[in-house]
């Protein structure tokens, strides 16, 4: 197999591996169009908050780390709080949580920052085995699937049998998968030993 197949095949199983939970967490937030997530605001997000992971894989290999795992964990905080927030609003349909374009895209960014913290431990050493070509075959390659990731997402909230679910419960279940996505982030993250618990 040639250098660059392998590169290939080496970024999309990688890319796979570190990124399938991000199918659930995308199509978490499209379930959320009619409450102020936008559909652009959320692959906008998506997009800033892995190319926040992948900068950070970047400069790791190079001989330092930005963030402390346990200090990334303290993004936890955010779904908890959308997740409050949402469930202190979840019996009037009249209220819907609305956010910025600008706090959508910042919430998302920070989820799937928060929640992608074992990504800078896998891509961190990939970058730095890798060459020039390689390093760029592999940085297309994870930016074409975050793509179809994003498409995966949304494709399955717009699934008919899957979308009026979403419509008819979502409203109550996603505060709870939220906050628990939140608690996941801040305890995998280890980031109880900052907040003395």
């Amino acid at each position: 197999m040639s250098p660059i197949l392998t590169a290939l095949a080496t970024a999309t199983l990688t890319f796979a591996a570190t990124n399938i939970d991000d199918i659930f967490v995308l199509t978490l937030f499209f379930s959320q169009t009619s409450r102020g997530f936008r559909t652009a605001h959320i692959v906008a997000g998506q997009y800033l908050g892995f190319s926040a992971l992948v900068a950070i894989s970047l400069v790791g290999f190079l001989g330092g780390r930005i963030l402390p795992r346990t200090w990334v964990g303290l993004l936890g905080f955010v779904p908890i709080l959308v997740g409050i927030r949402r469930w202190i609003h979840r019996h009037d349909p009249g209220v819907h949580v609305k956010a910025s374009g600008t706090a959508s895209t910042t919430a998302v960014a920070a989820v799937t920052f928060a929640n992608g913290g074992d990504n800078i431990g896998v891509y961190a050493p990939l970058f730095a085995s890798s060459d020039a070509t390689r390093l760029t075959v592999a940085l297309l390659t994870f930016y074409v699937l975050l793509a179809i990731w994003c498409f995966v997402g949304y494709a399955i909230t717009h699934h008919p049998a899957i979308g009026r679910v979403l419509a008819r419960y979502g409203h109550i279940v996603v505060p709870f998968i939220l906050v628990g996505l939140g608690i996941y982030i801040i305890v995998d993250g280890g980031t109880f030993k900052l907040l003395k618990f």
